[in-house]
């Protein structure tokens, strides 16, 4: 039997903020409306989260399938394509997370209806076949956009939605700022494992455009998250505390700084980690800041 360590390593914890981040952002925006539920709000949070590790627990049972992760990976390790999990144990983790993501819809979806059911199913989905199929999502170039919508203005749109049973631009706009993170996240990552993805036959925009690509894809993302608390102050001429969120994009400075510089390969894992970091400090700081 695969160890908690060995789960907890396959889950990729790392990259849970991007799950975190925009429930963050939705709640406390519904909360400054004065609609904030507590139960919802926390149900949401855990769905995003079952979906999150479901998601990466596919990632890691397709890509090995189709040949994406080899010996020469240079991100953290991936435990099927390691021998730590077998092919049957994996798909039987990838059918429980979703299981319980979807248990946990069924109590959305009675409070926020059939809006809810479709983002639930096109979110499952969209986390399946991200890497599952004969032309996987990931595989042909859509992650990018895909992350910026789904951990963007779909969850940050959602989550408010779910609290006050309405939604406005601004909401919406304001899910821009963890999609773009989630988004710099995946670009980093897609730069780390560019050489291997371009040996198996993965599209993906680091591939496609080359690295330089990809470093200016990392940056404008992580510039556009940072101006986004400044638009949004200009448009409510109010929550001007929520400009902390900026403050909480310090972190990455040094991160921004290696891969402008050319880092590549592993050292790049330290880049994703600081980003993933940042994404959870600026959420965080944007809500607190929002409600004050």
């Amino acid at each position: 039997m695969p160890s908690l360590q060995t789960w907890i390593m396959a889950s990729r914890p790392k990259t849970l903020p991007a799950a975190v981040a925009p429930v963050l952002v939705g709640t406390a925006m519904a909360a400054a409306d004065g609609a904030c539920v507590a139960s919802i709000a926390i149900a949401a949070l855990l769905a995003a989260l079952a979906i999150q590790v479901g998601t990466n627990f596919a990632n890691d049972y397709f890509d090995f399938l189709h040949g994406a992760d080899t010996p020469d990976r240079k991100g953290p390790t991936r435990v099927t394509q390691a021998g730590l999990v077998s092919l049957v144990g994996m798909r039987w983790a990838i059918t429980l997370s979703f299981f319980i993501a979807a248990a946990l819809g069924l109590f959305l979806v009675y409070h926020g209806g059939w809006p809810i059911l479709l983002i639930g199913v096109l979110s499952i989905l969209a986390g399946i076949f991200y890497t599952a199929g004969p032309r996987p999502l990931g595989y042909i170039g859509l992650g990018d956009i895909l992350v910026l919508v789904f951990f963007g203005f779909v969850a940050v749109g959602g989550t408010y939605y779910l609290q006050t049973g309405s939604i406005n631009a601004l909401v919406l706009l304001a899910g821009a700022g963890p999609g773009l993170l989630s988004t710099a996240i995946l670009a980093v990552n897609n730069l780390r494992d560019r050489e291997t993805d371009l040996q198996t036959g993965k599209r993906t925009l680091a591939v496609r455009f080359g690295s330089r690509f990809a470093r200016g894809e990392y940056l404008v993302t992580i510039l556009a998250a940072a101006a986004l608390p400044v638009v949004l102050c200009l448009l409510t001429r109010a929550h001007y505390l929520s400009l902390l969120a900026v403050v909480g994009l310090l972190p990455v400075v040094p991160a921004l700084r290696r891969v402008m510089q050319g880092a590549t390969g592993p050292a790049l894992n330290v880049t994703l980690a600081a980003t993933g970091r940042a994404l959870f400090l600026y959420s965080l700081a944007f809500a607190i800041g929002w409600l004050l």
